[in-house]
């Protein structure tokens, strides 16, 4: 990779705080060591001169890469194989300033962005998530990532935890996407998680190296985890929350929303419910989720297993016969038939066909049900 354009990159990335959809055009206009030089220079757009202004004397690009190879980070440019191209596309239709494209991503840990991306799914929601929340985000994280879905997430507290650490369970993908500089942890009690998260997938942020993170820097982030995937699940979610921020940001790129509903009672599921009334998709396994954001005609979600009867596949005379027998009386073929409303001839082949199943006894010209076994004892 060109030295200079990671040099005008990284000088772009800490000159304007992101998005900053104006400087982006311009950086496509002039190509990024150009228009980082008429940044530096002030000869801009007044929209990009009001993005810029007040950093563009502050070029660190030098010191923050010699601080990030310290770190092992590595600045991801869109000039280079790894940049996500097509995830990325979407912010060129989403038609706001707000959904805008990075000028670029420091990365940290292993993977390798674009591959990650592929078949990418993001797990959102609570940071004062419940047991049930945790549970359900673990679990759907470590069935994804099974699957050979990346699972892409904030590393924040409570859900985004939780999916992160199931995705690892398995040994799966699972990308974190920070609203600090890439060498550092926050919440500082997950910087075990995150440094995990870095030995198997990555751990990526628009931020510099030791930049520290901001109320706004989170919402900003959102927009990342919605775009590098291709469909966002919310496990739980307040009324008004990041998690439903990220949700609107996906649903703004034409990707998939997913939510998982909670019970009614619980204002941490409020926002699931809200989103699902919305046109959300309700999900509650992940083979749901995997059929919705899958390969076309290859991720299926299998039925899931139903409780079987030894009554199922009856056909109606058959049904009408069992259900006229008593549970504990035996009765002659004639009984039968003006019970269960049948002809006599139909009631006796259907009696042939039930005692084939094991579902009736004959016993002195009588048609009883069969006594229970002893383990189908009531207790």
């Amino acid at each position: 990779m060109d030295r200079e354009v990671l040099r005008a990159r990284a000088y772009l990335l800490r000159v304007a705080e992101p998005p900053a959809k104006e400087t982006g055009l311009l950086v496509e206009q002039l190509g990024p060591v150009a228009a980082a030089d008429a940044i530096r220079r002030g000869d801009v757009p007044v929209a990009v001169a009001t993005q810029t202004r007040a950093r563009r004397s502050t070029d660190l690009a030098d010191d923050d890469l010699a601080a990030a190879a310290a770190a092992g980070v590595r600045l991801v440019v869109p000039e280079s194989s790894e940049w996500p191209h097509w995830p990325f596309s979407a912010f060129a239709v989403a038609g706001t300033k707000e959904l805008a494209p990075p000028l670029a991503l420091w990365a940290r840990g292993s993977g390798d962005l674009a591959e990650l991306c592929d078949r990418a799914v993001a797990i959102v929601g609570a940071r004062a998530a419940t047991g049930y929340g945790t549970h359900v985000a673990a679990d759907l994280g470590a069935a994804l990532a099974d699957g050979g879905q990346t699972v892409v997430s904030g590393a924040a507290i409570g859900i985004d935890g939780a999916a992160h650490r199931g995705a690892l369970s398995v040994g799966g993908p699972t990308v974190a996407v920070l609203a600090c500089g890439p060498d550092r942890a926050y919440p500082a009690s997950h910087a075990a998680l995150i440094e995990r998260v870095s030995r198997t997938g990555l751990v990526v942020s628009e931020y510099p190296p030791g930049a520290v993170p901001a109320r706004h820097r989170f919402l900003v982030r959102n927009r990342l985890i919605a775009g590098l995937t291709a469909g966002t699940v919310v496990v739980e979610a307040a009324r008004r929350s990041g998690a439903q921020r990220t949700a609107f940001d996906a649903r703004a790129l034409g990707r998939l929303v997913m939510a998982v509903p909670g019970p009614v009672t619980s204002a941490g599921s409020v926002g699931c419910h809200e989103l699902i009334r919305d046109g959300a998709l309700l999900v509650t396994r992940a083979e749901e989720v995997r059929e919705a954001t899958g390969r076309l005609g290859i991720d299926l979600a299998a039925e899931p297993e139903r409780p079987r009867r030894p009554t199922d596949g009856l056909d109606p005379v058959q049904a009408l016969v069992h259900d006229a027998l008593p549970p504990r009386a035996a009765r002659d073929t004639g009984w039968l038939a003006v019970e269960a409303g049948v002809p006599v001839g139909a009631v006796r082949s259907a009696l042939i066909e039930l005692e084939g199943r094991g579902l009736v006894e004959h016993r002195e010209g009588r048609w009883q049900r069969p006594a229970p076994k002893p383990d189908e004892q009531p207790a």
